[in-house]
């Protein structure tokens, strides 16, 4: 059984109060109640594995609604590519009504982001790893429609601002998953699809850069997603799916460089 549906038994419903709390209730209804009244005599502290992986599973899909609203209209590949991560992540229909609850929420007036953020950066123990990968999901939301509207960059600044995350980071992360989408609908695998251009985006490089430093930009690349670090810092092995594909097209990115340099820089 995924872990998902697994929390539904009851793992859910004492693991978190405050906004992120609120959400799980409206997203999970009885099974929240459930797990209430029947785990409700002890608490896990910010940090416990699965406490943070409740975080990321409400915090991204409700998010998620927030980014795609930012424009004051949800467009369609913005909820195809909801659903997509939904597909990656194997969810039951169970579980994709639940992210659907979520995605709605994060769509109403009065969705508390600034307070769902930072329950969410508490929870992941301010984790670089996690809120990366948060981003990313965030940015290619953002992305979905091919042009990132002022209010969806304005949207991401302020959630950067309320996770601690510079902009030069964000600017950085989306030139990345602007390369990226640029060379296929989502993560690339195709060698023949990637520009030489967008290889070097990919790894957060310019073509000016050194060997040394290009070198540094990949492996640094590949060890914030690798897939088994990913999970020791709690991110569900349900995602593990997306961190994987991101280094296959990290490696992608990398080779492509080193062909554009005719070097070896292994």
């Amino acid at each position: 059984m995924a872990w998902w549906g697994k929390a539904l038994g009851g793992a859910f419903g004492f693991m978190l109060g405050g906004p992120l709390g609120a959400l799980m209730g409206i997203a999970f209804g009885h099974n929240f109640d459930r797990g209430l009244n029947k785990l409700n005599e002890g608490d896990w502290p910010p940090g416990q594995q699965n406490r943070v992986q409740a975080a990321f599973f409400t915090a991204t899909f409700s998010v998620m609604g927030y980014i795609a609203k930012a424009d004051g209209r949800v467009s369609r590949e913005e909820i195809a590519l909801a659903n997509s991560v939904m597909s990656q992540l194997g969810l039951d229909e169970e579980m994709r009504l639940s992210a659907r609850k979520l995605f709605s929420e994060g769509k109403t007036d009065d969705f508390p982001l600034a307070d769902v953020l930072k329950q969410f950066r508490t929870e992941t123990h301010r984790r670089t790893t996690l809120i990366r990968m948060f981003l990313e999901i965030q940015i290619q939301i953002a992305f979905a429609d091919g042009k990132l509207d002022p209010a969806e960059e304005a949207a991401l600044i302020q959630i950067c601002e309320c996770l601690g995350v510079h902009q030069q980071e964000l600017e950085q992360l989306m030139s990345m998953i602007r390369a990226g989408q640029s060379s296929s609908s989502s993560f690339a695998t195709d060698t023949n699809r990637i520009t030489t251009e967008d290889a070097y985006a990919l790894l957060g490089v310019k073509a000016t850069d050194s060997d040394a430093e290009i070198k540094k930009a990949y492996r640094r690349a590949m060890s914030q997603h690798h897939p088994d670090k990913l999970v020791s810092k709690g991110l569900p092995e349900e995602m593990i799916k997306l961190a994987t594909e991101k280094t296959q097209q990290i490696k992608m990115a990398y080779e492509q460089v080193k062909r554009d340099r005719a070097l070896n820089l292994d």
